[in-house]
């Protein structure tokens, strides 16, 4: 049975700060910004979280289909910065789209890729004919100590994806995961900043399961990078995707429609599934997708998606990636600060 992407939606905060600001609060050179190839990053309003992210990407999805929320049979929701320890995010967004009560929830955790884990969830319920749609969100507000190097990039944002069996705009033709247990990042229950594994950030963690779950779908699908006309990788920083997509055989040109990163920073949950937002956002049907995840801890979810006609009918309905690109409003650091509630008593 054909399932894949019925509809797409994403929310990205309009509050701004370069790099350079952080810099030069911090002593850093004036070259970060070349070094990570991130130039600014989100920051979210002080009334604006996870929930509020996921809300928002969800209600721009149903709105650019015009689907009903009565539709949806479960909802899950992938982040690493859920405002409640115990009390589930994927509840409220329930509640705020006006489902019915008739929908399963959960949160889903795994760092950069809980979202993504999101879409194999649904996928898995949609194609057994168990649910009719699946609302599957990434969304974070991402965390970085001061003066510590995550806080150059750790942003905010989100996506949502509708999965259902009709009606599509993109068709996920399989995918692939790739999982161990390799340290790159972590954040121990009541800490409020995250800690990363340094040597193990790069070559162990990200490239190998990057590479082995994107190798690993294509040696399933029988495929090439030649026969995408996109890919989208998971973007810590604009240094990594590049390198990851050269490595696999990839064009720069192939990635760049979804590289978000130097202009909005490492939306965490939201990074890749952003990424594929922008894509669809230009992507004409016919033409393939390849998206490949990472989160730490360490795994990789690989997806081939093909674009359908019905793209053309629902695209303009709803704000393009590049739309809240450029409504940018930029803080100084201390504006920054009071945001991101860095000053604790």
């Amino acid at each position: 049975m054909v399932s894949g992407i019925v509809s797409y939606g994403v929310y990205i905060p309009n509050y701004r700060i370069r790099l350079q600001e952080i810099a030069r609060v911090w002593g850093e050179g004036e070259d970060i910004s070349e070094s990570l190839q991130v130039f600014e990053k989100s920051v979210p309003d002080m009334d604006e979280d996870a929930v509020t992210i996921a809300v928002e990407a969800a209600r721009t999805a149903l709105m650019r289909a015009d689907l009903d929320p009565c539709r949806i049979g479960a909802i899950y929701v992938g982040s690493e910065s859920h405002p409640y320890a115990v009390k589930p995010t994927g509840t409220i967004v329930g509640e705020a789209i006006c489902t019915s009560s008739d929908f399963t929830a959960a949160d889903f955790e795994f760092a950069c890729k809980a979202g993504t884990a999101a879409i194999q969830a649904c996928l898995g319920l949609v194609s057994s004919n168990l649910i009719d749609l699946g609302l599957a969100i990434g969304s974070d507000v991402s965390q970085g100590a001061p003066g510590d190097m995550l806080e150059y990039t750790a942003a905010a944002g989100g996506a949502a994806f509708v999965i259902g069996r009709d009606n599509l705009v993109a068709e996920i033709e399989g995918f692939f995961s790739f999982t161990t247990d390799t340290p790159d990042f972590w954040r121990r229950e009541g800490m409020p900043y995250p800690e990363h594994g340094g040597r193990f950030t790069g070559e162990p963690a990200y490239f190998k399961h990057i590479i082995s779950a994107a190798r690993g779908l294509m040696e399933r699908l029988g495929t090439d990078p030649e026969d995408y006309d996109y890919a989208v990788f998971h973007q810590p920083n604009g240094k990594f995707p590049m390198r990851v997509a050269t490595k696999l055989g990839f064009s720069r040109e192939q990635i760049e429609p979804g590289l978000v990163v130097p202009f909005i920073g490492n939306t965490y949950s939201g990074s890749c599934l952003i990424g594929l937002a922008a894509t669809l956002d230009v992507a004409k049907p016919g033409e393939k997708i390849f998206v490949t995840s990472f989160g730490s801890g360490a795994g990789s979810d690989a997806f081939s998606i093909t674009v359908k006609h019905r793209i053309e009918d629902i695209r303009c309905r709803a704000p393009s990636v590049r739309d809240y690109i450029a409504n940018g409003r930029y803080l100084d650091y201390a504006m920054y600060a009071k945001h991101k509630n860095k000053l604790r008593l």
